[in-house]
């Protein structure tokens, strides 16, 4: 038996390195919630937990506000190794984004990623004496896309339903940042 892969008409693997990686990281997460999950060496359950990035700069890092006395702060000053799991939409927009952390006690950063919503998490504001910056350098990740778009991709979905044949609009590969 074939597998789904093999029964695509066109080629859907992609991966990407350096600058390609780094722009389809940022196309992918920007905007885009994330379940941040910490302590992921330690054999036992990993730790999850919904979070959004504040911003992700031109060097590729993926920058988050946090508390100083959180659960993930004390997980990533034993064990700095992240996992980042970001979904964009329903069919598409995919992203396993693996890093290393680092927490961050800069005022200037934390002005720089101040949004007034924080303040729910903040409530002294942007000089809340809890919060800290997480800074995680992506070093590998895998993406799932649609080449055009996910009304293409449903088209083609539809039409491949009819015909009975696999035609996926989908892309996947890996990122080397």
């Amino acid at each position: 038996m074939d597998s789904i892969n093999q029964q695509q008409p066109e080629d859907n693997f992609q991966n990407l390195e350096g600058n390609e990686a780094w722009k389809k990281l940022k196309e992918m997460a920007e905007g885009v919630s994330c379940f941040f999950c910490s302590n992921i060496k330690t054999g036992l359950p990993f730790s999850t937990r919904p979070m959004a990035p504040e911003k992700i700069d031109d060097n590729g890092d993926i920058w988050f506000l946090s508390a100083n006395d959180s659960h993930k702060n004390m997980e990533i000053a034993t064990d700095p190794m992240v996992q980042l799991l970001f979904q964009g939409s329903k069919y598409s927009d995919f992203l396993n984004v693996y890093g290393i952390a680092e927490i961050i006690e800069d005022k200037e950063k934390i002005k720089e990623l101040w949004e007034p919503v924080l303040k729910t998490w903040f409530t002294g504001g942007v000089d809340d004496p809890r919060i800290t910056v997480i800074k995680v350098s992506p070093t590998q990740g895998y993406y799932w896309d649609n080449k055009h778009g996910n009304a293409i991709a449903f088209a083609k979905q539809l039409v491949g339903a009819a015909l009975g044949k696999t035609l996926d609009d989908s892309v996947e590969g890996k990122l080397q940042v």
